[in-house]
């Protein structure tokens, strides 16, 4: 065990100064072994051309060993190239599928692609209740994008009963960190929103704001 964690550290050393050629020397023996963390990388770089040609089928069968082997990132990414067709046949029962594993282990991009998938009735029964139900798992956790969304649901009452104090919240977290479309809502709903309202409304702010620390994978 710790001469697996070793090679994946060294591998991770040697992918973040671009030598992209090493890493894969250390990620591919650990990823034909069974190391899902390994064959999560060596899955991405086969998707970004990373050291390697592009070639999405060569990504998709490692992200499918990845994800069957618990890495929430790969099972967010199969999950995404399901949806696309990417590499594989589109599947949106099987992006649904993996984004809910994801999901469940609070990984907020799966949260995200999920309230998407319901958001716009992509390959699922259109569902505004449930895509503000997933959009605001997201947001609580930090997702910014799922921030601006459940602000837009609450400012126009999509999903969710119209609430400008709520709208105020998270459109106000989306914007401060420089989502564009969250401002420009967030300026229609300020212009609506009387005195008491925007006293809740920076009430709940102030009581949320935080930095957002977004988590990434391969």
């Amino acid at each position: 065990m710790r001469e697996i964690k070793l090679g994946f550290q060294a591998g991770l050393a040697a992918y973040n100064k671009g030598d992209f050629s090493t890493a894969l020397g250390y990620w591919l023996p650990l990823a034909e072994a069974g190391h899902a963390d390994s064959q999560a990388w060596v899955a991405s770089m086969h998707y970004n051309a990373e050291g390697v040609p592009l070639d999405y089928p060569a990504a998709a069968v490692w992200y499918m060993k990845a994800a069957e082997g618990g890495n929430i990132f790969a099972q967010n990414n199969l999950a995404t190239m399901y949806a696309a067709g990417q590499g594989l046949e589109k599947n949106y029962a099987e992006a649904v599928k993996w984004f809910m594993e994801a999901a469940e282990k609070s990984d907020q991009f799966a949260i995200f692609n999920l309230a998407s998938l319901y958001d716009k009735g992509d390959g699922v029964d259109k569902d505004p209740i449930k895509a503000a139900d997933y959009y605001r798992s997201a947001a609580e956790i930090g997702h910014v994008p799922s921030q601006s969304r459940l602000g837009y649901m609450y400012a126009n009452g999509i999903g969710v009963a119209r609430n400008r104090v709520e709208a105020f919240m998270w459109l106000s977290l989306a914007a401060q960190h420089g989502i564009g479309s969250a401002l420009v809502a967030l300026e229609t709903v300020v212009e609506a929103m009387s005195a008491e309202e925007k006293l809740e409304g920076q009430r709940l702010l102030d009581a949320r704001r935080r930095p957002s620390r977004v988590p990434r994978g391969p």
